[in-house]
């Protein structure tokens, strides 16, 4: 299979450089014609001048943001990418202290460059922020900090962002993040027991922020696995609740798996068998998107010969403490919700959900409006379309499309 990703150089790409408050735009090639528009004008009037002359806004700069950019750089259209974190890498830096990526680092390079270091290594958080923040260096992206987007809205055939107090339009903007969704946690949490710590896997970071006592881990996919070895691992003991999501046949930490069956799994199976383009993928999809990706790394008898406690379901509350479906009642200090998320559409202004929750779309191109596309989400079209090398195959599609649109509305 044809890799066009690039090793990264002996020498590190210089850091991005900060954007003025009154400047939207990055120094970048695909923003040159741009700046060129914009020569004669000043102050404000150069903001609205560059804002208006954008044909894409991507909003979020994690993997799925900066692969987008990457396509579009190469189509020569003008962009800019706005994110709220103060660099670009942040979303992974902010996770839990000992996260690992679930996949080799043979799989995290997005389209344009490789993952620096030994292929077969899972990539710790950190080194996972440093490279995107590399990669969007390395390409000169027009990669807009510290700026929210909060409200999307179209008028007639353009899309308007507001964010931090500006206006952006564009025919086109990308959804390239993951917090256009909020936590899930369920309605009965706020019956518990005020002394119970509760908090999502998203603000959990190591145990030693937890209080003494027991802990319980609601949701057996992934991340549960992973922070509930993170616990017992610093001596707690943990109760993980829920049914695992399946799990990977085979133990990823020997080498010759990673090498010989990890190419497999995520290039074949997760990457092209498992997709809305085989019978096999369609039927798959509802249980991924509701249950999770299957366990990769930690398994049930990892989580077994850790000490870990499984338990049923966790469905309500019983003298302010946490009632499993089995009718047990577990006295713990600290809940750690695992629970996945769900779509927060508050800010995006247009009818593009479904009764699930989910973007009305094909392969990241919304139905019914035309300008605006995703791309991130879970299984979006296969279940590598959340992991680093599926993210890239999605971009570039969604690329294409808006190139072909710009063109044919140039052409007209």
């Amino acid at each position: 299979m044809r890799d066009n990703r690039e090793m990264i150089g002996s020498t590190p790409p210089p850091a991005p450089t900060t954007t003025p408050a009154t400047q939207w735009f990055e120094e970048g090639t695909a923003l040159a014609e741009s700046t060129r528009q914009t020569a004669a004008t000043s102050g404000a009037d150069a903001q609205r001048a560059d804002a208006r002359a954008l044909d894409v806004i991507v909003i979020g700069a994690g993997q799925a943001g900066l692969s987008v950019g990457y396509h579009l750089l190469r189509r020569n259209l003008r962009f800019v990418i706005l994110d709220a974190h103060k660099r670009v890498g942040d979303a992974w830096r902010q996770r839990w202290d000992s996260l690992r990526l679930f996949t080799t680092a043979r799989f995290d390079g997005l389209d344009g460059m490789r993952f620096p270091g030994a292929s077969d290594q899972f990539p710790t958080k950190d080194e996972m922020g440093d490279y995107l923040e590399q990669y969007a260096a390395r390409f000169h992206l027009p990669v807009r900090t510290g700026t929210r987007a909060e409200r999307v809205t179209r008028v007639g055939d353009r899309y308007v962002v507001n964010a931090d107090g500006a206006r952006l339009e564009a025919p086109h903007v990308v959804i390239a993040m993951s917090s256009y969704q909020r936590p899930r946690i369920p309605d009965f949490a706020h019956a518990l027991d005020p002394a119970i710590t509760q908090l999502h896997s998203m603000e959990y970071r190591c145990p030693a922020r937890l209080p003494n006592g027991d802990v319980l881990i609601v949701g057996a996919g992934n991340s549960g696995a992973e922070i509930a070895i993170d616990l017992v691992g610093r001596g707690r003991r943990v109760w993980l609740s829920g049914r695992i999501p399946g799990q990977v046949p085979f133990d990823v930490r020997q080498k010759w798996v990673r090498n010989l069956i990890l190419p497999v799994l995520f290039r074949l199976i997760f990457h092209r068998l498992l997709s809305l383009d085989t019978p096999m993928g369609r039927r798959a999809r509802p249980a991924f998107v509701s249950r999770g990706t299957p366990l990769i790394r930690t398994r049930a008898r990892d989580l077994a010969a850790a000490g870990v406690k499984r338990v049923g379901r966790t469905t309500g509350v019983r003298d302010g403490k946490p009632l499993l479906a089995d009718g047990t009642v577990l006295d713990v200090a600290s809940i750690v919700w695992c629970t996945g998320f769900r779509p927060d559409p508050d800010w995006l202004k247009l009818p593009v959900f479904d009764e699930h929750g989910e973007p009305v779309q094909v392969r990241g191109v919304v139905t019914g409006e035309p300008g605006l596309y995703f791309v991130g989400p879970h299984f979006l079209y296969a279940v590598s379309s959340a992991m680093i090398h599926g993210v890239s195959r999605d971009a570039r599609r969604v690329a294409e499309v808006i190139e072909a649109r710009v063109g044919a509305r140039a052409a007209a």
